[in-house]
């Protein structure tokens, strides 16, 4: 049967050949078996349909409810993936209904209601006109009635609300069920991803005491290059050439930054300038690294089960993917063990290999790596760790989001070794603020006219460098 007749639960109907309804809802006749359509199941609802509906935001909602259960209903009988065809039987459902209520609507009125129920059974309901917004970076939905975007860099209020919990739930279930995730009282927390590879955090009730909350880090659809990094602000063409090299020659690279500092986003296009015949595995807890090389195998952790078993932790996956033959291995972000183990593989010959980690700057990411360490349960000296760490990584970016909302990278340090029980670093860039104008920060990344130690291998791998990309006043830490 074709997918508008299912639909409609059979024949194409107008209003004017439709069975009239009887009083004990029966079809109305008309043939030995007719069909029932959605209307006719619903009409104990709409006693009232024939009288104009007032053109109010509560008629809109009930009316938008009403279509919603009709359609939910006949569901079960088509390929919810096919949207194209979905949206067609939509749009004829929906034309029939308002011709049925004699709901008169405007042209901008009718558009933002058929929309509103698009995006609720297709999409991800309010938040979809937010989504496909190219100039919102990030969703944040405080409850029902509650919902920011981030604009850039900014963050301001939305003009669009659920309807309550329930309806934020429905989005909630759509977003997490086809990962095999789940989220109820008893795993009130979830994290998760769309199918452009964005971000969601989802907390509910009784965790999220004003409802359910979700998070939403978007992601370009056309993953973001240097060249864009570079338009943006965030990087020099000099910082480009030099991080290029650093990648082709196989240094071993932590991307240090807060919450919301583009960590990520720099971490793609780093891996970016890693050469397409090396074979690349990714490890992360929600998929976002969106690398262009043909070789990669991408991994992801999971959580535990409803009976509390078989969850798969980053460190798992990092220990697992040694015995993969990777050349280059990328952790997403790390936050606790896995540190350790990913030291020990950048120590023993998986040179080139990346991750990120949440530090307010390059001195603090050391500390931070030296906590996660102790953290993977095994008791070492803070010495031992320390040597691991000055032999593992050889340069760390620092990734900031200033006052202004702009995302910069502020230094880029090497590790130079050990000093007695202490870490030697030096910034090879750092950025340096001029001023303010009209609310902007004025400044630009500077080289402190170090040269890096590890230039003989950037010579070794035949990258030259120009020798003024490092011209500049001095300073070390």
């Amino acid at each position: 049967m074709p997918l508008l007749d299912r639909l409609k639960g059979g024949g194409a109907q107008t209003p004017a050949n439709k069975p009239q309804p009887t009083n004990a809802g029966g079809s109305g006749g008309g043939s030995s078996n007719p069909p029932q359509t959605i209307s006719q199941r619903s009409d104990a609802n709409m006693s009232d349909r024939h009288a104009p509906a007032p053109k109010t935001e509560s008629a809109h909602a009930e009316f938008k409810q009403r279509v919603q259960t009709k359609l939910l209903a006949e569901m079960d009988q088509v390929d919810s993936t096919r949207k194209n065809e979905l949206r067609s039987a939509i749009q004829e459902l929906f034309d029939t209904i308002l011709a049925e209520e004699s709901m008169v609507l405007s042209r901008a009125e009718r558009t933002r209601l058929f929309e509103a129920i698009v995006a609720d059974i297709l999409g991800y309901g309010p938040m979809q006109t937010l989504l496909d917004d190219d100039s919102v970076t990030e969703v944040m939905v405080n409850g029902p009635k509650n919902i920011f975007i981030e604009r850039k860099g900014n963050i301001t209020r939305a003009e669009v609300t659920f309807d309550d919990d329930d309806h934020v739930m429905r989005i909630i279930e759509r977003i997490v069920a086809p990962l095999g995730r789940r989220v109820d009282e008893s795993s009130p927390m979830v994290d998760a991803r769309l199918q452009d590879g964005s971000r969601v955090n989802v907390v509910i009730r009784p965790i999220a005491l004003c409802g359910p909350t979700i998070t939403i880090r978007k992601f370009s659809k056309q993953p973001l290059t240097y060249h864009d990094l570079i338009k943006f602000g965030s990087m020099t063409p000099e910082i480009a050439e030099f991080l290029r090299a650093c990648a082709v020659a196989a240094l071993n690279i932590v991307v240090s930054g807060g919450t919301g500092s583009g960590k990520t986003t720099l971490l793609n296009v780093l891996s970016s300038f890693i050469p397409h015949d090396e074979r690349i595995i990714t490890i992360e807890n929600a998929a976002e690294l969106q690398l262009q090389q043909e070789h990669v195998v991408t991994l992801e952790s999971r959580p535990a089960n409803i009976e509390g078993t078989g969850a798969v932790t980053i460190q798992d996956l990092v220990v697992n993917s040694l015995r993969m033959r990777p050349e280059r291995i990328i952790v997403g972000e790390c936050r606790s063990g896995e540190a350790l183990d990913m030291l020990q593989a950048m120590n023993t010959g998986h040179d080139g290999s990346m991750t990120t980690l949440h530090a307010n700057t390059p001195r603090d990411s050391i500390a931070r790596m030296e906590v996660m360490c102790l953290m993977a349960g095994m008791d070492l000296p803070v010495r031992a760790i320390r040597e691991q760490i000055a032999g593992a990584i050889d340069l760390i970016v620092q990734q900031s989001r200033l006052r202004d909302g702009s995302r910069r990278i502020t230094y880029l340090t090497e590790i130079q070794g050990m000093e007695g029980d202490m870490i030697t670093m030096s910034d090879i860039f750092e950025f340096e603020q001029i001023g303010v104008e009209e609310k902007k920060i004025i400044g630009r990344i500077r080289p402190t006219g170090i040269r890096p130690k590890f230039m003989e291998r950037l010579e070794d791998a035949g990258i030259t460098l120009p020798p003024q990309i490092f011209s500049s006043g001095g300073g070390r830490r």
